[in-house]
């Protein structure tokens, strides 16, 4: 492997012009495809196999008129007092804004709140409209918002209290993209501050941006036949530039450390890829394993934005091996710091710049503070494994009290209308009037067996009502809708579910009819059954095969371990501080939490795939240098000094490049984002200064040798990838010494 990458990084080097070349023709025809592709598919969400799924199914077969219908919008009007809204007064007003909406852009057909009551309350207080429009929720243009917008304002004019809910509402959560200004800042500083340089810091930046645009622009290309939606971008977005960043940083921090010692220009090109480029081609395979793992799950969504944020980082890890050495090969000294690019210029020296490069030699030769924090971790490892290990356990606690739920008008900020029309609905018409469940029932005679099935399910303890059946034209089908007497997240209600499915199968078991429960807590059910089921699958296959690669990486089985094992430690401490400060609100001011409300139901599944994949990142940047030490006759805790020495400073500023990318979508308006931001912040944040920094050298300092154990007869059997480079020193030292006249020193940098 290293051979190889070597040979690829001296092509790029000296080809650099055909290489950038290139990915400019790359770069330019992916975004033609995208200007010129359709317009990607709006977001849907299905889950293959599940109750509820089938019932979807069975609506749009039976009722193709119904499932055509777009999106809707229920306007909630009440009188203020002790009005009641069926006077001829208010009646006039209702009349007023139900005259609005038909008349509103894209709207199809608007119902009659007062034809046959059941629109209004029982005390008499509240009404409720429903308008439904020619387009799904995503089509819904800004003049129909704005219209819906004005009916309200009209409404409150008149003396009414009037909100609104539905998909055709506004919902103002979109992407603002301040989050990748702010990454993209934050990055430039700590860049410019570990290089010493502009060109430095700038190199990882651009090419991350390419590598980001290359990603995105080939998504937006095959949205429309991938049935990849506008959102699969935003998973994309966030780890394709984390990672782009991170990984040319770690080239062209190596190319840098290789001109130190005095390589010539395109050989430290070469060993760059071939050393750092082979554990960043290890460190790109297990996020894509992570992400690409999240095929398991069997959830549409979840799948398309895996594989499509898995693309992004296949596209950086190619990015780093060619188009990072090619660039460094247009300014080979000026990514040097200021202070380092004289004496490889050509360019005598004065005394007194001589001193002081005499100077920094020495400093050089000094431990630097990775080299001191390693040493003391080697002489206090104990301390410092328990201090992690209880601390990190300590932020984990709040995990265990994990809420899961999909998010949904009740879990919106009070000031929000559609928050406020949920909360008059369920004051007006009861809790579970806005989490009803749909029935389907399909028979020959659907009409006479659905009169059987709504009078068992309406005494059935927690049902508050069923609603009369409807037919579809063949009469084979019918739909029912049940009111729960509680709201759509409580435990009642998805213990209701469950007793009216246990019902539907004894009744078919007695020869009746196929019986199907669906609706928004349904769903719920389903979807955490779903990934429950899916857990373990999942964790067996990404760790597994991620255990496999780090076995090939590092020739070891407890270093692959203890990787896995200090991942489960930051994961949970990431989930526990999610929680903390989502649905326990603590610091919700802070980070800009309108509403603590439980966990989005992905996040825990999500949150182990993208952060098993970010932690094996820093296991093999930092863990591969000690490799490399130990296998050139180090003694193992040397090894590890040396790698703190030469890649600690450089996983501090990878490290801190990637938290300042998640941060920064902390500050977006769409809460989904901003909760997937903070957690990969924090679980970045525990897993490479807790775990990395402090438990590795830690538990390394107690295995001592048999870190290394590697069975001979599993030795004999992996292949030799050598990540280490420790061939390639080999075979680069034998054509020095065989064939010295074929050296060839590069003309002198000008540049």
């Amino acid at each position: 492997m290293a051979t190889l990458l070597y040979k690829l990084g001296r092509f790029a080097f000296r080809r650099r012009g055909v290489m950038v070349l290139l990915w400019v023709l790359v770069f330019g025809g992916v975004g033609y495809a995208a200007s010129s592709a359709p317009a990607p598919p709006a977001d849907t969400f299905s889950m293959p196999g599940t109750e509820s799924q089938k019932a979807y199914d069975l609506l749009e077969d039976k009722f193709p008129d119904a499932s055509a219908d777009g999106a809707t919008a229920r306007v909630v009007l009440r009188v203020p007092g002790d009005g009641k809204i069926t006077d001829s007064g208010a009646k006039a007003k209702v009349g007023r804004v139900v005259a609005e909406l038909r008349k509103a852009p894209q709207v199809a057909k608007v119902s009659d709140p007062y034809a046959g009551g059941a629109a209004v309350s029982k005390d008499k207080s509240t009404v409720y409209v429903s308008a439904t429009y020619k387009v799904i929720a995503t089509k819904v243009s800004e003049k129909a918002h704005d219209a819906l917008d004005d009916t309200l304002a009209d409404a409150r004019k008149s003396g009414l209290k009037a909100e609104a809910g539905g998909d055709a509402v506004k919902v103002e959560q979109t992407m603002n993209g301040s989050a990748e200004a702010v990454g993209i800042a934050v990055s430039a500083i700590v860049l410019l501050l570990t290089f010493g340089s502009l060109i430095a810091a700038g190199m990882p930046l651009l090419t991350a941006l390419v590598g980001v645009g290359v990603g995105i622009s080939g998504i937006t290309a095959l949205g429309s036949t991938l049935g990849l939606s506008s959102t699969t971008t935003t998973l994309a977005m966030m780890i394709g530039l984390a990672v782009g960043i991170d990984y040319a940083l770690f080239i062209v921090s190596r190319y840098r450390s290789e001109i130190a010692e005095g390589r010539e220009r395109h050989d430290a090109a070469g060993r760059a890829v071939g050393t750092a480029g082979s554990a960043v081609v290890f460190a790109g395979l297990t996020v894509i394993i992570a992400l690409g793992g999240l095929i398991v799950v069997d959830i549409p969504m979840l799948t398309k934005m895996g594989m499509a944020a898995a693309g992004t980082v296949a596209v950086a890890v190619l990015i780093a091996v060619t188009l990072v050495p090619a660039l460094l090969g247009f300014a080979p000294i000026k990514v040097l710091a200021r202070k380092d690019r004289a004496r490889y210029k050509g360019k005598p020296l004065s005394a007194r710049k001589q001193r002081k490069a005499e100077k920094r030699a020495a400093k050089l030769q000094r431990p630097n503070l990775g080299a001191r924090w390693a040493r003391f971790v080697l002489r206090h490892p104990v301390g410092v494994l328990l201090l992690a290990v209880v601390g990190l356990g300590t932020v984990a606690v709040p995990a265990a009290s994990m809420e899961l739920g999909l998010p949904g008008e009740g879990t919106m900020a009070p000031d929000t209308t559609q928050r406020k029309a949920y909360d008059m609905m369920s004051e007006s018409f009861g809790k579970g009037f806005n989490g009803p469940l749909m029935v389907t029932i399909e028979d020959k005679d659907a009409k006479s067996e659905s009169a059987g099935v709504r009078s068992k399910m309406a005494k059935e303890p927690g049902v508050e009502s069923v609603g009369p059946a409807v037919l579809n034209k063949a009469g084979d089908t019918a739909i029912v809708n049940v009111v729960p007497t509680t709201g759509p997240d409580e435990d009642d209600t998805k213990n209701l579910v469950k007793s009216l499915r246990g019902m539907a199968k004894d009744i078919k078991a007695d020869h009746g009819p196929e019986i199907l429960l669906t609706g928004q807590t349904a769903l719920f059910i389903d979807f955490s059954k779903t990934l429950d089921d899916a857990l373990l699958p999942y964790l067996g296959t990404v760790v597994g095969l991620a255990f496999l690669l780090l076995m090939l990486v590092f020739r070891s089985i407890l270093v692959p371990l203890k990787a896995a094992l200090g991942f489960l430690l930051s994961v949970a401490a990431a989930l526990g501080a999610v929680v903390a400060v989502f649905q326990w609100g603590w610091l919700a001011d802070v980070f800009g939490v309108d509403q603590p409300s439980p966990i989005m139901s992905t996040m825990p599944i999500f949150m182990i795939g993208v952060v098993f994949g970010l932690a094996m990142d820093y296991e093999v940047f930092l863990v591969t240098r000690m490799r490399e030490a130990y296998v050139h006759g180090a003694e193992p805790r040397e090894a590890v000094v040396t790698g703190f020495r030469y890649g600690g400073r450089v996983v501090t500023a990878a490290a801190i490049i990637m938290i300042s990318v998640f941060s920064g979508f902390i500050m977006e308006e769409n809460d989904l984002v901003k909760m997937i931001g903070f957690g990969l912040a924090v679980a970045v944040l525990f897993d490479a200064f807790i775990v990395r920094m402090a438990l590795v050298p830690a538990l390394f300092a107690l295995l001592g040798k048999s870190a290394w154990w590697l069975p001979k007869w599993l030795d004999w059997l992996l292949p030799n990838m050598d990540v280490e480079g420790e061939k390639l020193s080999r075979r680069l030292a034998a054509q020095q010494r065989t064939r010295p006249w074929q050296r060839r020193r590069e003309p002198q940098y000008r540049g």
